[in-house]
Parts: structure tokens; sequence; C-alpha cells
């Protein structure tokens, strides 16, 4: 089990940061850690990022019961208990299972792991003259060797719980960003104040009416995805992007049922 939270503290320079972290139960190990401004839904997908590339998908996440994990609307019993955000569903896409609490002692090894960085990250980034998040991420890649190999119990006789790692493309995917947008005037959609203009395989403009409804799908990693050589994917009608429309396709097709 991975034990999930992120830290507020004066981690370097005089404002305070966040730093989401991830904390295998079993050994102590620090197998992942992100700075961000605010807890977020970045924070956190950088740290499964990093799970996922250096050992591969783990079998459960425990968290508090933050939204960015877990939504429900306040005294409404309607909605059900596996009505996960966006970062949940891409958990759910892997297989983990997730399991939040608001008792801050039921996550008793994360929370000891906040307190050792506080009292000792915070001297290493200064003796390192840190002080931005972009350099104290780019720090911390070396600073968690150095941490787990001190302090992490070693892993010889323990055997792993970690599935094989998925392939980037399947990575870059899974921590997409997903956007519903309208299309415009100019048959183009607005996001993050710049204009896109949709295309299709070809590589040619594909004009849609006013009003037609999209999804923006953003890589976690774009460069990473673009630069690759990739094959053609089709997903399968089984997956969630396409599965709504085809039961819609089907039951427009139920008439055909008789004449076979």
């Amino acid at each position: 089990m991975i034990q999930m939270d992120a830290s507020e503290y004066v981690w370097f320079g005089n404002v305070k940061a966040h730093l989401h972290i991830a904390v295998d139960d079993a050994t102590g190990t620090l197998v992942g850690a992100w700075f961000d401004p605010q807890e977020t839904l970045n924070g956190y997908y950088h740290v499964l990022h990093q799970i996922l590339n250096q050992y591969g998908i783990p079998y459960q996440f425990f968290t508090d019961n933050r939204t960015v994990f877990e939504y429900k609307q306040k005294n409404d019993s309607n909605v059900e208990k596996d009505t996960f955000t966006q970062f949940g569903y891409a958990y759910k896409q892997l297989g983990i299972d997730i399991r939040t609490s608001s008792v801050p002692q039921s996550k008793g090894r994360v929370e000891r792991m906040n307190g050792t960085l506080q009292s000792r990250l915070p001297i290493e980034l200064r003796l390192n003259g840190i002080s931005s998040i972009e350099e104290a991420n780019e720090f911390q890649k070396s600073y968690l060797k150095k941490f787990n190999k001190r302090f992490a119990l070693p892993i010889d006789n323990i055997k792993s719980v970690f599935e094989t790692q998925p392939d980037t493309e399947k990575i870059n995917l899974t921590l997409a960003v997903l956007s519903s947008r309208k299309i415009d005037n100019g048959s183009c959609l607005k996001y993050h104040n710049n204009y896109y203009l949709p295309v299709g395989c070809s590589g040619l403009a594909v004009h849609h009416r006013k009003g037609t409804s999209a999804m923006v799908i953003k890589a976690f990693d774009l460069a990473k995805l673009l630069c690759e050589p990739k094959k053609k994917y089709i997903p399968p009608m089984s997956h969630p992007w396409k599965q709504a429309s085809f039961e819609r396709y089907m039951k427009k097709q139920a008439h055909r049922k008789d004449i076979a």
C-alpha cells in the first residue's frame, strides 16, 4: 500500500509551498515527491508519474478525503461512493484501488515522513542554494535516492506487489487532463487563452458548427508523446471515451435484430 499526502511548509525562501509525497507503507521508501504552490492535481499526477516510471503500478493508494481524490456533495446521499474526480478516474484506469480517510492517525507512515522531511529537507535546499519550485523539483530527484538509501528498509526479501510499468504512451494518456469546450464561430476552440483549429488524420482542418461540443485531451508529457514514433492506435468500443457513443449506436440498430 502507498500512502499519499501533501505538506504545506516554508521549504525554501520565505513563501510556503506544498510538497506532495508518496510512501511505501511496507518499506518506508519515498517513492515520489513533487513541489507545487498548492495541493493540486498537477502535484499528485507528477508523483504518480514517478511511481509508474520507476516502480510500476501499485495495488492501492491510501489518502485523505481531499476533493482531488474523491468527489461527494455535502448532504447528498444519492451520490455514490465511487464517484471519482479526474484524478481518481485515472487511477481506476490503471486498476489501482483508492482508500480515503479523514483521520490523520490512520496514515501514520506518511504523516511521520512529512515531519522528517520538514526537519531535514529545508536545510538541504538552503545549503544547495535552492530558491524556486523549479529548482526544488529538480533537486528532489537526486535527494530521494540518497534519502531512501539511508532510511528505507532493504527489500531483498520482500516480494514486490507493483505491476509492470506501463509504456510511455499509456502513462501520458492515462495522466491526461480532460476538458470540455465548445466550437466557436471560426470553427476553433479556446484552451488556456489560446485558440486551436481541429484537424483530421490527414492534417487538414475540420470545420464544425458553432456550439459543437469538444473534448480537449492534454497529455501529461506532450513533448515526449509527439517526439517518439507512435503506431496508430484505435481504441476498442469498450474504451471509456467511446463506450457511450457505441451504446447510442447500438440502440439505433435495434431494429436489425429482427432481420437477423
